[in-house]
């Protein structure tokens, strides 16, 4: 089962792409959900990463974390489970 992480504090101009080939540094990414506002269309400014493996997500959170992308320090640790 894939690890989820958060990442946090997006850049609302940040696309999908670049955060798949910014996290595809530290390992496979299974994918990339960018959260956005159903009414505009916008990126509500965080997403979630999927990787396969628990060592490439915790290499990705190491690397990433406080890691500046588009002039904003992202905020990068393991997704909460989702409220059923």
């Amino acid at each position: 089962m894939d690890t989820r992480i958060y990442v946090g504090n997006l850049n609302k101009s940040t696309t999908q792409d670049e955060i798949n080939t910014l996290f595809a540094q530290a390992g496979i990414v299974s994918s990339v959900e960018l959260v956005k506002d159903k009414g505009t269309g916008m990126s509500k400014g965080f997403a979630f990463v999927a990787m396969p493996t628990q060592a490439d997500a915790d290499k990705a959170i190491s690397m990433f974390n406080d890691y500046a992308l588009a002039d904003n320090k992202l905020k990068v640790n393991v997704a909460k489970p989702r409220a059923a």
